[in-house]
């Protein structure tokens, strides 16, 4: 399914730099390919305004999610042919194809790979074209574990090696799950594949708590941008307030509570998101200014509360 290079004849070294310096002539300053560290070694580069991108092969990629049009543009610039993307969102998949690019969405959790989501991601690497960029929302925990899938299904990496790049690509190791599925993947067997190649769809169809929590993570994230300059409060758009960003992050986790699949999952998991609900509240109130007229300690503790929340029930729920 990956496109290779024919033809050429060249040592392992040799054919690292010759592929390093092929990469930077042709994308410019938008897909800026650093140094390589070694033949096999996942190189971080520049892919427009893309989190966290790699090259982990001439026919792998991996990072967060293309948002502007200059990251689908840069996209473009390498070659890459196929997205694969394990986020819970949608992916855009219109503006993947006004540069040719074919989208396959394969969403996964932070507790792990499943094996159908395995064999599928390894029968979109081998049948549709590449290169192939793997995603999730920042490139750091789910596409990772992903893109080692794929490493160890097509890139002939030890489990050492996968793991190492995981490591190297900032996932936690709080996300056990994620961690486990690498260790013990095993590779699909051909009926698996066959079954698999069938059901590579662009968008595929979330459950509505994984919805919730794309939605709440896109809040969580103003917030936080919102943080590194000192929580200014903006009148002009809803999505600029601060107090406004935090009671949306409220309102998503009382609605959380109201889901079936939310006490499916018992008493603790909805004890947990009715005390995030009440951190959101207090963070909503510190933002809130005036009447309060909280301190930036004060905002920041409230800030730092809602956090150690969200840290507990992922360890209890997510990231196992």
């Amino acid at each position: 399914m990956i496109e290779r290079v024919r033809g050429v004849s060249l040592s392992a070294g040799a054919s690292a730099v010759f592929l390093s310096l092929l990469l930077v002539a042709a994308q410019g300053p938008s897909a800026a390919v650093e140094e390589p560290s070694g033949p096999g070694t996942p190189e971080r580069i520049e892919i427009g305004e893309i989190e966290n991108a790699f090259r982990l092969s001439p026919r792998l990629y991996s990072g967060g999610d293309p948002r502007e049009e200059r990251d689908w543009k840069a996209l473009e610039g390498l070659g890459i042919r196929t997205i694969i993307s394990v986020d819970g969102a949608a992916p855009d998949v219109e503006a993947a194809r006004k540069v040719g690019l074919r989208y396959v969405h394969l969403p996964i959790g932070y507790d792990g790979v499943p094996r159908e989501q395995a064999v599928r991601l390894v029968a979109a690497l081998r049948s549709l074209p590449g290169p192939v960029y793997v995603h999730c929302h920042h490139g750091k925990h789910r596409g990772p574990a992903a893109a080692a899938v794929c490493g160890l299904a097509s890139e002939d990496w030890t489990r050492d090696q996968a793991l190492a790049w995981m490591t190297q690509a900032g996932t936690s190791a709080d996300y056990r799950g994620l961690y486990a599925s690498v260790r013990e993947f095993l590779p699909p067997t051909v009926e698996e594949l066959e079954r698999a190649g069938r059901d590579l769809p662009e968008r595929s169809e979330t459950p509505a708590l994984v919805d919730l929590m794309v939605r709440l993570d896109e809040r969580w994230d103003r917030l936080k941008e919102a943080r590194k300059s000192g929580f200014p409060a903006t009148a002009d758009r809803p999505e600029d307030d601060p107090a406004h960003e935090a009671l949306q992050v409220l309102e998503l986790f009382r609605e959380a509570t109201r889901l079936d699949e939310s006490r499916a999952r018992g008493d603790s998991f909805l004890r947990e998101a009715a005390e995030a609900e009440r951190r959101a509240g207090e963070l909503r109130d510190a933002l809130d200014q005036p009447p309060t007229g909280s301190t930036p300690d004060e905002r920041e503790a409230a800030f730092a509360a809602v956090a150690r929340s969200c840290a507990s029930c992922h360890a209890r729920s997510r990231d196992n």
